[in-house]
């Protein structure tokens, strides 16, 4: 299957997209880990991300879809994969429909995690990460540490990212609403877009979305 995930921050779009690749058997594809993955192996599409990003400027979409081109033409991504992180906005929607029609492809589904927004503020604003080990993650309402601003593990202080904040959260989904969710309307004209919940168990959302595509025998 070759499916796009999309949802506002806080979805929960990185943990299901890793459990829904491995359920379906296909690569997830994350534009995060691409850019990493380039810069440092030091591609020239990497160096040329890596210029923009340290003038403090977005990158181009053209970098970024060129990026998306490559990963995909990989073996492992012949028999179908699972985008998360683009298409960001609607000129990459479409520039990603044409690239597939070169390959005489289309997608299968695009897949949305809903949540409402005062959930998505409640879950990022209260994430506290552990300054010695960025892995070990608490949040004050689903997953407190035994003592407050300690780290269960190893000890550390637990604090709040500056990107975790609720004005800055507030502004993450503004910037979605804007720019991300016009992408939804623009699969629904072409009748690919399912709709899930995002609240709930891990496994359950799993459950959903599996169910959701027709895939819950997988």
């Amino acid at each position: 299957m070759r499916i796009v995930l999309v949802g506002p921050p806080g979805a929960g779009k990185g943990t299901q997209a890793v459990r829904l690749a491995e359920k379906l058997r296909v690569p997830h594809i994350s534009t995060g880990d691409l850019f990493r993955a380039n810069i440092s192996q030091q591609t020239e599409l990497g160096k040329l991300a890596k210029s923009y990003i340290d003038a403090g400027n977005l990158v181009p979409d053209e970098v970024t879809i060129a990026m998306v081109k490559d990963r995909i033409e990989q073996p492992d991504a012949v028999g179908g994969f699972l985008l998360d992180g683009f298409p960001r906005n609607v000129q990459q929607a479409e520039a990603l429909d044409q690239l597939l029609e070169t390959k005489g492809i289309k997608l299968d589904a695009v897949l949305v995690l809903e949540v409402p927004e005062d959930e998505v503020v409640k879950r990022i604003a209260g994430r506290r990460i552990c300054r010695n080990d960025s892995s070990h993650v608490f949040h004050v309402t689903y997953s407190p540490p035994k003592k407050e601003g300690v780290c269960d593990i190893c000890g550390g202080e637990l604090y709040q990212r500056e990107d975790d904040s609720e004005e800055t959260v507030r502004t993450r989904l503004e910037v979605y609403h804007t720019q991300t969710e016009p992408i939804i309307a623009y699969y629904k004209a072409q009748g690919l877009v399912v709709t899930i919940s995002s609240l709930g168990p891990v496994d359950k959302i799993t459950q959903r979305a599996l169910k959701a595509l027709k895939r819950d025998d997988a």
